[in-house]
């Protein structure tokens, strides 16, 4: 293989590898952001507990000096029973009884209904308080496995970047130009010739062009415009004499024709 080719094959690994770490490189901060937006999740399902509790416990408040206040009014409801002098009389304050104690059932049912909701919202604050504790690690250490996969990649960069530059001081300027003008263009610039077709784009190649290319001339493809080559390790191996006078079959022997 002629040595312009080699360098070409190589500095187009070099520059697949340079993209592949640039993407890379690119994609690591999106990481960071993930655990950031589940941590930020998980301390909002936190703050959304605390804050259901803190209703809870300012709702019984509420309830129990509701239930205190009609208690207080029963009791002097029924300290007013020795002291009537109509049946009329009577029945209001009995009213007003009955309504006080309805009214501390009521209460007393919402004040166990919040206990019962309190004790849910306990659970599920204990358990969104280990997740935060948990995401909270987990972008530490995330931050850490990307600053340390930012620092390789920028070390492999720099090793890549030298060895470019290394590769194109041995290519001609001229080709350099149709090497960088067609990477920019197709992402990359060379492709092998294979059975008649194009590697780059999977198209038939005429066959001048692949007879051309064959003897070692670099042509580019008609359909995509990189630059063909010919790798003679993928010739078949012809057979020598010596490798046939090996076959283990020998050639069959025709029959003698019987002469009337």
């Amino acid at each position: 293989m002629l040595p312009l080719v080699e360098n070409l094959i190589k500095l187009q690994a070099v520059e697949v590898e340079r993209a592949r770490l640039a993407q890379t490189a690119l994609a690591l901060p999106a990481e960071i952001a993930q655990a950031q937006s589940a941590l930020d999740k998980a301390q909002g399902d936190l703050a959304a507990q605390t804050d259901a509790l803190a209703r809870e416990e300012a709702l019984r408040t509420r309830l129990e000096r509701d239930i205190k206040t009609h208690r207080d009014k029963a009791t002097r409801y029924r300290g007013q029973l020795d002291s009537i002098t109509t049946p009329a009389q009577a029945q209001a304050i009995e009213h007003e009884i009955s309504f006080a104690e309805s009214e501390i059932d009521r209460l007393e049912n919402e004040e166990l209904a919040s206990l019962e909701r309190t004790d849910q919202h306990e659970s599920a604050l204990a358990e969104a308080r280990t997740q935060v504790e948990w995401m909270a690690n987990a972008l530490v250490k995330t931050r850490e496995r990307i600053c340390q996969r930012q620092k390789e990649c920028a070390t492999q960069q720099a090793e890549l970047t030298a060895e470019r530059e290394k590769i194109r001081r041995n290519v001609d300027p001229d080709w350099l130009v149709r090497f960088d003008r067609i990477a920019a263009h197709r992402g990359t610039a060379v492709a092998k010739a294979e059975n008649q077709q194009c590697t780059g784009c999977r198209m038939g190649i005429r066959p001048q062009i692949w007879n051309q290319v064959r003897e070692g001339e670099l042509l580019t493809c008609d359909s995509c415009g990189r630059i063909l080559y010919w790798d003679p390790a993928m010739t078949a191996p012809v057979q020598t004499a010596a490798q046939a006078m090996l076959n283990p079959d020998p050639p069959a022997v025709p029959k003698p024709r019987r002469i009337s």
